[in-house]
């Protein structure tokens, strides 16, 4: 019989029921997914999934300390959770102490759903959208494009139960949608995305617009050469910049002198400014459209997260407030070696300017300079300043005098997300975004536009 024909509830507490290890957390990951794939305006493929991983974690006492022992496998049958169990305390048994060893998280609240079914999504969840993509492939059919691009939506429903007493469950859902513009030749190309809870929020004849007028300010060729432009970042590229700054934050790193936040001679940055803008980067799981989990969820232990936190809450966290840095993310464990504040992370980011101009209304702002759609292919370069080199891509476009008058070339770029705070000189409005390079992996983010001076473009690319 497989596991996923009995609840997840009940897996969960017949996993702990069959522990043998001084602590156990199970975590029961029930995945649903629906998406829809088009091209050259035609849809092609979509599908349904289903799936379950589960995760146990074994925590054995010992003369030296704590061990913790961590195996994840999927598709467990009922027959294989007890190996499941056993492979966990055996791996805890191997290891040495884990030095991130805590007492497992007590005193949280059951969750009123926990013994509920798993959430789970469907294609029905397209109802609205589907027809809509098709009105917008005859547009495009007639204005001469052609549209490529995917929707996918994911509802995950994770159980978490600790020996300590502790029973939680979130559904967090997921959607991302991501259209491509061609022109018959394929030699202009625009690209647009958005996240969203539920394709209610998504009018692709809109997105289809913005392309259709992309792809015509792309008539125009401009080559220019590498170097340093005032350049507007739309809100999906801010956002790929800061959430790597987000996972390259963790506070133990800082002080033990290895990131951009650690501050020369010892110790960290936190307390320091490092945005002449009144930019705050927060946090918040109840932020609306992009709720989160509330509480912490962590399959593995690393420098910003400890499975011995598994259930600790969350709550709102500024990151850094009116340009000065406030937190930088701890565990538990962390956080009593490095002295700061407890802050895990939170699944989802937001950077407010105090501002409320559009993108549009920069750019007609701008007398010269660059507008962006997208970064592409981010990769570090230095952890010590947190430089980052990548690609920008599907549109790379010339403003004079306020307006669009043509498409230049690709860049390869080199800059520090840190760097882009401490220079730019305008933030637009703030506004839901899909960060393009790291929609695989975290889609709830709110950014503003911002305008940088001096962005360094530095070599060209033939990407498109």
């Amino acid at each position: 019989m497989s596991a996923r024909t009995n609840k997840p509830h009940e897996i969960v507490e017949r996993a702990l029921a069959m522990s043998r290890a001084d602590g156990c957390v199970v975590l029961a990951d029930e995945h649903s997914t629906a998406n829809l794939r088009w091209a050259g305006n035609a849809l092609t493929t979509n599908g349904v999934t289903r799936g379950r991983t589960l995760t146990v974690v074994a925590a054995v006492d010992g003369a030296e300390g704590t061990a913790s022992g961590v195996v994840s496998r999927s598709a467990v049958t009922a027959g294989e959770l007890e190996s499941l169990v056993r492979a966990a305390e055996a791996a805890a048994r191997a290891a040495g102490p884990a030095e991130d060893a805590r007492p497992l998280v007590t005193g949280v609240p059951e969750s009123p759903d926990f013994a509920d079914p798993p959430a789970e999504t469907s294609s029905s969840v397209f109802a609205d959208f589907a027809p809509a993509l098709g009105e917008s492939f005859a547009r495009a059919r007639a204005g001469g494009r052609e549209l490529y691009g995917f929707a996918n939506h994911e509802l995950v429903s994770t159980y978490v139960g600790t020996s300590a007493g502790l029973r939680l469950r979130h559904d967090q859902p997921s959607g991302t949608l991501e259209l491509n513009a061609k022109s018959p030749d394929r030699t202009r190309s625009a690209w647009a995305g958005q996240s969203t809870r539920d394709f209610k929020d998504v009018d692709p004849a809109a997105m289809d617009a913005e392309l259709a007028r992309r792809l015509g300010w792309a008539e125009r060729r401009v080559a220019l050469p590498a170097g340093r432009y005032e350049t507007l970042l739309p809100p999906t590229a801010v956002a790929d910049l800061l959430i790597y700054q987000m996972w390259s934050a963790a506070a133990r790193d800082a002080a033990e002198g290895r990131t951009v936040f650690s501050r020369p001679g010892g110790g960290t940055r936190v307390g320091e400014r490092l945005a002449g803008l009144p930019l705050t980067l927060r946090s918040d799981p109840h932020a609306p459209g992009l709720e989160t989990a509330p509480f912490v969820i962590a399959h593995s232990s690393g420098d910003d997260a400890s499975v011995f936190d598994n259930g600790l809450p969350l709550t709102a966290t500024e990151w850094i407030a009116d340009g000065e840095l406030k937190r930088l993310t701890t565990t538990r464990h962390s956080a009593a070696l490095t002295g700061l504040p407890l802050a895990p992370p939170v699944g989802n980011l937001i950077l407010d300017g105090g501002a409320d101009r559009s993108l549009e209304e920069m750019v007609a702002g701008t007398r010269r300079g660059l507008l962006l759609t997208c970064l592409w292919y981010i990769r570090e370069v230095d952890p010590a300043t947190l430089l980052l080199t990548g690609l920008t891509r599907d549109g790379v476009y010339l403003v004079e005098d306020g307006e669009v008058t043509g498409e230049v070339n690709n860049f390869r770029f080199n800059e520090s997300p840190v760097g882009v705070l401490g220079r730019a000189v305008e933030a637009g409005r703030t506004e839901k975004t899909l960060p393009r390079e790291w929609s695989d992996w975290f889609t709830r983010a709110a950014m503003p536009a911002l305008r940088v001076p001096d962005f360094n473009m530095s070599s060209v690319s033939q990407g498109v």
